[in-house]
């Protein structure tokens, strides 16, 4: 079955801002998705790594993505379709409170 990696934003704000029982709804959703085998995850602090051309790996704390929300969390999910992919996050905490969710599909080989 295809895999995807999906990418929670938002922010404290958002959640806050977003009615006590639709939070509550979306993390027993994200419960369910655990118990169907997906693998779901809140984000820590992340760190880059660099080794350009094998010359030692390089560490410095830090995201090398910006964007309008940080970063709140990631899962590894299983679906038919990207549309089913969509349909499985869509009630995520991060897609009702009033962050986003980004669905990438993770492919076994480079394209062509």
């Amino acid at each position: 079955m295809p895999r995807f990696i999906t990418i929670g934003y938002g922010d404290e704000a958002g959640y806050a801002a977003t009615d006590e029982a639709v939070r509550s709804a979306a993390h027993d959703h994200d419960a369910r998705l655990r118990a169907g085998g997906a693998i779901v995850g809140i984000a820590g602090d992340p760190v880059l790594v660099r080794n350009p051309d094998d010359s030692g790996a390089h560490v410095e704390p830090g995201p090398f993505l910006r964007a309008d929300l940080p970063i709140a969390g990631f899962a590894l999910i299983e679906a038919a379709s990207l549309e089913a992919a969509v349909a499985m996050v869509s009630g995520t905490p991060c897609a009702v409170a009033r962050g986003v969710v980004e669905v990438w599909p993770l492919l076994d080989e480079p394209p062509g």
